[in-house]
C-alpha cells in the first residue's frame, strides 16, 4: 500500500466513512424540519409549501389528489422521509396536467459549480426512494437564469434504494449571484403531452422546452390510490462522486430553513400554550386603544418577508382567525428581514400598560 493510500484508509476510520467539510448545498434533504405541520392534501396548489420546509409541489390542472406527510418510514441512518400518498387517482390526463416535487436553490449558494465557464463542475445528486409498486419517474435541473435544463429518470421499487445521478458540466449560462432561484430539482410524477411530446435526452444541457421535460413512458403517480412514493436522503454536491449522506444537526437545519418561513407558534397546527410571537403594552390616553410591540425573527430572512398576524389563542385550535391580537386588530409594520413593529387598535379602550399579545408567520420563500 502507498503512503498516500495508507493515509486515505487511516482519514476514512478516523471519520467513520464520512468526507469532512460542508458538501450538501440541499437544505432539510433529511426531511428532518416540518414547521407548517406533518400532514396535508396536496395537488389543488401550485407552489405549495405543505409540509417539509423547502420542498414543494408543482400542481397544474390535475384533479390528482395526493396526502404529503413526514413520515418515519425511513432507510438505515435517517429518521425521517417524505411521503406522497395518491388519494384521487387521474387517470384522463389532460395536455396541460403536471405533478411535481420541488426545491429552489438561491444563485449565491451555487457560485462553486462554476457554470457557465471552462471550468464549470459536474454536479451529483443523490436521494433515497422507495414505493409501493416498481415505477420510473424523472429529475429535472432546471436553471432558471437561462432557461436551461437537464434531465435524467430513475427507477423506484418497494425497497429502499439510494439514486445516484451526475450531471455533466454546463459551460453556458452563468448563474446569477444573488438570493433569487438559480436552480430547480424537479421530481416529475405526472404529466401531460405538453410536457411529454417532444424529445426527452438523459443528461443533456439543452434550452428549456416545455415538451422536452418528462418521458412520455412514465409512471403516472395518479395511476392509482395505491400509490405511495417515498423520499429521503437528497444531496447535491460539486463533482462526479457521491459521497455518504451530510447530515447535520436538526438546530442548523431548523436555522436555515427559518431564512425562508417561520412561523410563531411552533410547529404543526395552533399550540394555544405556546409563548407571545410578538407582544406590547396598551399606550396612555388618548391613544389607549392603541398598542405597540416589536418583534425579531429568529435568523435573518432572506428578504423582506410577508406577515400576517393571528390572536394569541387562535379559533377552534386552528389558524384561520383574522388578523387580531386578544381581540384587537392588528397589523405588522415596518417589516425588514430581521423583524417587524406591530401596531393594535380597536375601537374600544383598555387599561394602559396591558400587555397585549399575538402571533404571526414570515414567508419569504422561492
Amino acid at each position: 500500500m502507498t503512503k498516500a493510500a495508507e493515509l486515505a484508509k487511516i482519514g476514512e476510520v478516523l471519520t467513520n466513512s464520512q468526507i469532512g467539510g460542508r458538501r450538501n448545498i440541499i437544505i432539510n434533504g433529511a426531511m428532518q424540519v416540518a414547521q407548517r405541520g406533518t400532514s396535508a392534501t396536496v395537488g389543488a396548489t401550485n407552489n405549495d409549501y405543505a409540509t417539509m420546509d423547502r420542498f414543494k409541489i408543482i400542481a397544474d390542472n390535475t384533479a390528482g389528489r395526493a396526502t404529503m406527510s413526514q413520515s418515519t418510514d425511513s432507510p438505515s441512518g435517517f429518521a425521517s422521509s417524505l411521503k406522497l400518498d395518491c388519494s384521487t387517482a387521474d387517470t384522463s390526463i389532460a395536455a396541460s396536467e403536471q405533478f411535481a416535487l420541488a426545491t429552489c436553490i438561491e444563485g449565491q449558494d451555487l457560485q462553486q459549480i462554476k457554470k457557465g465557464t471552462s471550468d464549470a463542475e459536474k454536479i451529483t445528486l443523490s436521494f433515497y426512494v422507495k414505493g409501493n409498486a416498481n415505477a420510473t419517474y424523472n429529475v429535472e435541473v432546471a436553471d432558471f437564469d437561462n432557461t436551461r435544463h437537464n434531465t435524467q429518470t430513475f427507477s423506484v421499487t418497494t425497497s429502499w434504494n439510494r439514486i445516484v445521478m451526475t450531471f455533466d458540466a454546463d459551460t453556458s449560462g452563468a448563474l446569477d449571484n444573488d438570493n433569487a432561484t438559480s436552480l430547480q430539482i424537479n421530481w416529475y410524477f405526472h404529466a401531460g403531452s405538453d410536457y411529454t411530446s417532444g424529445t426527452f435526452t438523459e443528461n443533456t444541457w439543452q434550452s428549456r422546452v416545455s415538451a422536452n421535460r418528462v418521458k412520455s413512458s412514465n409512471t403516472s403517480f395518479f395511476d392509482s390510490t395505491d400509490r405511495t412514493f417515498f423520499i429521503t436522503g437528497v444531496q447535491l454536491e460539486v463533482g462526479s462522486q457521491a459521497t455518504p449522506f451530510e447530515h447535520r444537526s436538526f438546530g442548523e437545519e431548523l436555522a436555515l430553513c427559518q431564512r425562508y418561513y417561520y412561523q410563531s407558534w411552533g410547529f404543526g397546527a395552533w399550540a394555544s400554550n405556546i409563548g407571545p410571537g410578538y407582544a406590547g403594552q396598551v399606550l396612555p390616553a388618548p391613544n389607549n386603544s392603541s398598542s405597540q410591540g416589536t418583534c425579531s425573527f429568529p435568523v435573518a430572512m432572506r428578504a423582506t418577508p410577508t406577515v400576517t398576524t393571528y390572536d394569541s389563542l387562535g379559533a377552534s385550535g386552528t389558524v384561520t382567525q383574522p388578523a387580531i391580537a386578544n381581540g384587537i386588530a392588528a397589523t405588522a409594520g415596518s417589516i425588514s428581514v430581521s423583524g417587524f413593529f406591530g401596531v393594535t387598535k380597536d375601537s374600544g379602550t383598555f387599561t394602559v400598560g396591558t400587555p397585549v399579545i399575538g402571533q404571526f408567520k414570515a414567508s419569504i420563500e422561492l
